[in-house]
This record gives structure tokens, sequence and C-alpha cells, in this order.
């Protein structure tokens, strides 16, 4: 059995890096997500009251998902990401959407998702 051996790690010859591609790939992986997740949101335009309006009652009515941009800057100036859902309800206020109550004052930008 020792001569068996003894040919296995003579005519074994390490992958050295080539075995560890995975892992580095893996990780590079992992880095470009959060790094995607860290960009900012892009700035759209700013919509008037009656567009606003408008779509907003379009996705009610057909319950349609949609996706706000609120007007609200981080510390760095940045856009947060976008809220993206059904219409839940409404007040005088603002709309519930993903869990989330939105002022219609701090709608910066709403579509149809």
């Amino acid at each position: 059995m020792s001569k068996e051996r003894d040919y296995y790690f003579e005519q074994y010859q390490d992958r050295k890096m080539k075995k560890w591609a995975g892992f580095y790939l893996s990780e590079h992986t992992a880095i470009i997500e959060q790094e995607k997740k860290r960009q900012p949101a892009e700035k759209k335009i700013q919509m008037s009251w009656t567009e606003i309006d408008e779509v907003l009652a379009q996705a009610f009515q057909n319950q349609v998902e949609v996706r706000i941009q609120k007007e609200e800057l981080d510390c760095e100036g940045h856009y947060g990401a976008d809220i993206i859902g059904r219409i839940q309800g409404h007040d005088e206020l603002g709309i519930f959407v993903g869990g989330h109550k939105i002022g219609y004052d701090e709608i910066r930008h709403v579509q149809l998702y």
C-alpha cells in the first residue's frame, strides 16, 4: 500500500491557484453586488402634481404596482431606493404602498411598474 501511496504523491501535480478560482469568483461577485446596492439611485424627472395624480389614479383603479421616488436625499445628497408595490389605500395626506406611508408632497416621480 505504501508503494501505491508513494506513486500517487510522485504523480500528483498541484493546480495551485486554479483550485481557488471558484472562491475568488464568488467573492468578486458578492463585492460587485454590494457595490450595485451602494450606487445612488438615479435622479428622475420632477413630475407635476397633475401627472402624479393621473398615474396614481390609474394604478389604484387597475391594481397595478407603482414605483415611487421620494423627494428625499440622504446625507450624501443621493436619492434613496424606489418604493415598489401596490397602492393599499390612501387618505387626505398620502398613500400606503408596500407597508410605507408616502405623503403626496413627498412624491418626486411615480410610474407604473
